[in-house]
């Protein structure tokens, strides 16, 4: 795999204040526009390496999502801002950040509007792989996926890996949960076979991937300058922390997937739910 690009941000364009950690369209000198995550922000910098080791698993996967790119903040960057909580941001935001090409035009997934774009085989494949990445935020509510040239595109995954934040309180039990939150994924009741994603998805995968996918996230946004009781982490030592937790993971019985067949199975029986039930 080849290294990210870095592109310089120029021009801070507007907010998008549906993310909670307020990302951005921004402006960049070499490669155009991109919906920028900054480390500043309320998430922290783990957002911002969810974010690239599930795009970058996203890409190993063949699944559809924007091209992602280091976005390098300088120290006058947004200083016109009259938005106090921007300039707060930014102002911790100095350095590289994390951005996602920005699809123009695109819109919201609706699955009554563009259900007819989601392959119950691709369905089963992103059911997989945010069950994997221990994804909560892929729901009717807000399903993280936008429409563009009439094919869907994953978006935003800082939500994933919630398990980072408290690495201290991960064991094997908690690294090999099945994920009972897949059963409200947008996409479950769109998906197909689910042993047959988990054949494709898992295959796809091996420590040699895993270790190239960890190699492109940037020493700054893994190193840990509290790293609690132990003090200070160094990116590596950080790493190996979230390689091993992702092997493990993927080894063999997964049961993440079991219960994503077992949700599925669940819904499938249930009668329709009203549309408000879903928002």
């Amino acid at each position: 795999m080849s290294e990210l690009p870095t592109v310089t941000a120029t021009r801070y364009v507007q907010p998008l204040r549906e993310g909670g950690s307020l990302p951005a369209v921004v402006d960049t000198a070499e490669g155009g526009l991109f919906v920028v995550k900054f480390r500043g922000a309320g998430q922290g910098a783990k957002a911002l390496v969810a974010e690239l080791i599930a795009g970058l698993l996203a890409q190993v996967l063949e699944l559809p999502t924007p091209e992602l790119a280091l976005v390098n903040i300088l120290p006058p960057f947004g200083r016109g801002e009259p938005d106090p909580e921007i300039q707060d941001i930014l102002e911790g935001s100095h350095g590289i950040n994390v951005g996602a090409r920005y699809l123009d035009g695109a819109f919201n997934f609706d699955p009554s509007a563009a259900g007819d774009l989601m392959s119950p085989e691709l369905s089963a494949r992103i059911v997989w792989f945010d069950a994997f990445l221990t994804n909560p935020d892929r729901t009717h509510r807000n399903p993280n996926l936008l429409i563009w040239n009439r094919q869907p595109w994953l978006i935003d995954h800082g939500a994933a890996l919630y398990a980072h934040h408290n690495w201290a309180a991960v064991d094997e039990a908690r690294t090999r949960s099945p994920f009972p939150l897949i059963a409200q994924h947008v996409l479950l009741t769109h998906a197909g076979d689910l042993e047959a994603a988990d054949a494709r998805s898992a295959g796809a995968l091996s420590a040699r991937v895993i270790d190239e996918v960890l190699t492109r996230v940037p020493d700054v946004l893994l190193a840990e300058p509290d790293g609690g009781p132990e003090g200070a982490l160094a990116a590596d030592t950080v790493r190996e922390r979230y390689r091993a937790y992702l092997l493990l993971r993927l080894r063999a019985p997964r049961p993440f997937v079991d219960e994503a067949i077992r949700a599925r199975t669940r819904v499938l029986s249930e009668p329709p739910r009203p549309l408000s039930a879903r928002r």
